[in-house]
């Protein structure tokens, strides 16, 4: 018999940004209910990290446990904060969940080289990393998820309305796109995702996302590309 306990394992979790620019409760409950009644089953028991970076009235947010209040009312199960500035530290860590860190801040700086004299040339090297790809043969199923950690995705056959697909990299899909579909899930803002019939739920890049309600008609059911251009995703008809 193995004496253990539990197993420490990595996960990969879709997690929705909730970015607080202006926050008043009401505004805030209104808008947000108007934007779960576009994809309902992809909110339905969400979670969701919130960020403060852009909060233009933070002395509102005094007392957290409104603004937690109106997620959890809509079916959002909060996990923590990030980027929260210095004068609302207390009231957050008050709720008892995490305070994420800004994406980078847990980079390290390297130190600067010292200059010295005579100047010595330095040839540098330049190398292509090339990155693996996980290969899907099957179709994905509605409640599938399928991950592609460090990788591209690629899928030959269709991802059905309720499935999830998600990588690091990019995501090649050869059929129907119907369910959602996240690239970049790690940061990287120039991942793309393709496919050959646009029909999604949703889809995303380096955490920026675009509900279907959002998708101009003429890219409907045709074959795309979607990418990120500043913060704002675009979904381009792929030529024939």
């Amino acid at each position: 018999m193995i004496d253990v306990s539990f197993q420490l394992k990595g996960s990969a979790l879709s997690v929705v940004v909730l970015a607080l620019i202006d926050y008043d409760p009401a505004s805030l409950r209104q808008q947000l209910q108007e934007k779960i009644d576009q994809a309902p089953q992809f909110f339905v028991n969400s979670p969701v990290l919130i960020n403060l970076d852009k909060l233009e009235n933070p002395s509102a947010l005094n007392d957290c446990a409104g603004l937690l209040q109106v997620c959890r009312d809509l079916g959002l199960q909060p996990l923590g904060f990030t980027a929260v500035p210095e004068a609302l530290v207390e009231a957050v860590r008050a709720t008892g969940l995490a305070i994420l860190p800004r994406q980078g801040e847990r980079a390290l700086k390297m130190p600067e080289p010292e200059l010295r004299t005579p100047q010595v040339e330095t040839v540098v090297e330049e190398r292509w990393v090339q990155r693996v790809s996980k290969v899907i043969t099957r179709p994905v199923r509605s409640g599938q998820q399928i991950y592609a950690e460090g990788a591209d995705l690629i899928v030959l056959a269709q991802v059905s309305e309720g499935a999830e697909v998600l990588a690091d990299g990019h995501i090649h899909i050869y059929g129907s796109l119907r369910g959602r579909a996240l690239a970049g899930v790690r940061g990287d803002e120039s991942a793309r995702i393709f496919c050959q019939s646009m029909e999604a739920e949703l889809v995303s890049v380096a955490g920026n996302f675009l509900l279907r309600d959002s998708f101009a008609d003429e890219v409907m059911k045709r074959p795309v590309q979607v990418y990120l251009e500043g913060e704002n995703v675009r979904i381009e008809k792929l030529l024939a």
